[in-house]
């Protein structure tokens, strides 16, 4: 197949991009840099069956050539307010590409009679009071909190995509993505994953929030684009969540970061409330493991393990850009 990707250069594009070229199918690659990174796609270079374009999916699409399959992964992911990657901060290019760009891609898909595939998230279910999570819950979400901008564009965008489905018959796919980590993560991601890692490899104390009783699902990123390959290649046009049911506490999360990383210490800190911040999340994967036959095989200390070069190396490289002047090249006072 030729398979345009749209967020090519973020965490989940990039690895999807790899995928897809390694099962031996064409990518183009799209992105405009807002969050997604160059340094992801730096190994594609000279890459024949790989055609990359800048461009903002909230944009009318063209793509030259004939399209088999289209993939839109677009979209400000991480939760953190600080961080200029964070859709908090990115709130109207988040609800644009959400809406204006699932519209575009679907047109795309449309107009070339490809298949379609819908990058969703768990968040559409909100602050959940249903536990795990099934495909038929409808979600606890507030319209309006700062965390709506990323909730309401996705679902949004899944209401859209069953109706290019229902209305213009468009082979269309949804998959709901649960907590993903591994390689490619930007380290001010602000979610948990990068934030223990950053802190315990900088032998910190690891920020826990409240009494760290609320709960996560963590799926290592290979066992995630497995799982949505597969549903690319599958005729389920209802959402699938894709991640790991196994559920930890954030507090045994932080206790295990310590145990492998060697580090020590954990602080507690009251609890940020009126975010929106869900308190429990768990994918019921029945839907996945029946039609896809996907289970994940990564357990959590072996990803983190997998994971943890990486944060040493953009570690390094951060340690490397303070003490050095940018000016001359030469060695600064590191202030």
């Amino acid at each position: 197949m030729r398979v345009l990707v749209t967020g090519a250069a973020g965490f989940l594009g990039s690895h999807l991009c790899d995928r897809l070229l390694d099962e031996g199918h064409s990518v183009v690659g799209m992105d405009n840099f807002i969050t997604g990174s160059r340094e992801n796609l730096a190994h594609l270079a000279g890459e024949e069956r790989f055609l990359f374009i800048r461009h903002d999916v909230s944009n009318f699409i063209f793509v030259p050539g004939k399209l088999d399959a289209v993939m839109h992964f677009a979209s400000p992911a991480s939760p953190n307010p600080h961080s200029p990657f964070g859709y908090v901060n990115l709130p109207i290019q988040t609800m644009k590409a959400g809406a204006l760009g699932t519209h575009n891609t679907l047109g795309v898909a449309k107009a070339h009679n490809a298949r379609f595939l819908l990058a969703s998230t768990s968040e559409i279910y909100g602050d959940p009071l249903e536990h795990p999570q099934t495909e038929g819950y409808w979600g606890h979400v507030d319209p309006i909190g700062e965390r709506s901008v990323y909730d309401e564009a996705k679902r949004f965008a899944e209401a859209l995509t069953m109706a290019y489905h229902r209305f213009h018959g468009i082979d269309t796919r949804i998959v709901r993505i649960f907590n993903t980590y591994g390689p490619r993560m930007h380290t001010d991601d602000g979610r948990v994953v990068p934030n223990f890692l950053m802190q315990a490899l900088r032998g910190q104390p690891l920020t826990v929030y409240g009494d760290g009783q609320q709960t996560r699902s963590f799926c290592y990123v290979d066992d995630l684009i497995e799982g949505i390959y597969r549903l690319l290649l599958s005729d389920e046009h209802r959402p699938v969540n894709v991640g790991n049911p196994d559920e930890i506490t954030i507090l045994e999360f932080a206790e295990t970061i310590n145990q492998i990383s060697g580090n020590q210490g954990i602080a507690f800190h009251p609890m940020q409330r009126g975010d929106g911040d869900p308190q429990r999340r768990q994918p019921d994967i029945s839907r996945a493991r029946e039609l896809l036959g996907w289970l994940p095989v990564v357990g959590l200390r072996e990803g983190i393990r997998k994971t943890i070069p990486y944060f040493e190396e953009k570690l390094s490289l951060l340690h490397e850009n303070r003490i050095k002047d940018p000016s001359s090249g030469r060695p600064g006072t590191g202030s």
